[in-house]
């Protein structure tokens, strides 16, 4: 695929999503690289908009669920029902049975139902009654989260946060941005059906494994991962899955950009949204920015 046609999706979802491209790229890069994004902010920031853009461009099908207290397991992944003339159960699909699904408020559901949502990004299937069923191609969890000092709410345990590649914060837009908004300049999301195809996506995330990748850049990368878990270090460290999915994700910003090798530019443009809700699970955005210090003077 040609690169303007993805910067002319970029440029896209930024008219819908207006002051917001460079988390746009963050986000697109999450997708290219078959990751699961968690978008934590203030209601009322875009998250939803920003979501629904992703798989429209790309003509995924979408989903939304909120994750309210009393939601079930079953209310995602789906039941077996009787059929009363064969006297069979049939399986009946829940809403995790698409491409693009949105956890709107994922840290208000029962740790239950958030086990489920786990099974499903880990594995990419569902298991209902001892029987294992695969998710669509290509699948993507966009999580949306209140902040923790809002009523109702409790934190996502570490092992279902690391199941997200990236951790995004979308922020208010700038005056003028915000102006754009109120004037009425961006476009509907209506604008961003058909600009590509989930086959096209499925091409482009393996062109993203394919991105070269020398010892010089993989040493850099490992350096993050060992400064992360020295006996001076601040926060959790930094796991094997968190490396692959950090060359991953900047395998896919280097596509982005139009190169067909990364660098540790790469790296460092999308190594705060990889490590900081490792690093730090409750936020603050400063540990990844350390460790990128740290490193880049010992080199």
């Amino acid at each position: 695929m040609a690169p303007h046609q993805l910067d002319a999706l970029v440029a896209a979802i930024g008219q819908v999503l207006l002051g917001k491209e460079h988390r746009v790229k963050l986000a697109l890069a999450c997708l290219l690289a078959g990751g699961h994004l968690l978008l934590e902010d203030l209601p009322g920031t875009g998250k939803t908009t920003l979501a629904e853009a992703l798989a429209r461009g790309f003509g995924l099908e979408f989903r939304r669920v909120s994750f309210t207290s009393d939601l079930l397991p079953a209310d995602l992944t789906g039941i077996n029902v009787l059929d009363p003339a064969s006297g069979r159960f049939h399986f009946q699909p829940g809403p995790l049975f698409t491409q693009v699904l949105l956890a709107d408020e994922i840290n208000r559901a029962s740790p239950r139902t958030q086990s489920a949502l786990l099974e499903a990004m880990a594995t990419g299937r569902v298991s209902v009654d001892g029987i294992s069923h695969p998710l669509p191609q290509p699948f993507m969890v966009i999580a949306t989260q209140n902040g923790l000092d809002q009523v109702g709410t409790s934190p996502l345990p570490e092992s279902q946060l690391d199941r997200f590649l990236m951790r995004l914060s979308l922020g208010f837009p700038e005056r003028e941005a915000e102006r754009a908004l109120l004037a009425g300049e961006g476009l509907s999301l209506e604008t961003m059906a058909g600009l590509l195809t989930p086959q096209a996506l499925l091409g482009l995330r393996s062109h993203c494994h394919s991105l070269h990748c020398n010892a010089v850049l993989i040493d850099y990368v490992l350096d993050l991962m060992a400064a992360s878990r020295g006996p001076d270090r601040s926060g959790a460290p930094l796991s094997p899955r968190a490396s692959q999915g950090l060359l991953a994700a900047a395998r896919a910003w280097a596509l982005l950009a139009g190169r067909e090798f990364v660098t540790p530019a790469d790296v460092q443009a999308v190594f705060p949204a990889v490590a900081e809700h490792r690093l730090d699970p409750t936020g603050g955005g400063q540990l990844s920015a350390a460790l990128l210090e740290q490193v880049d003077a010992i080199r």
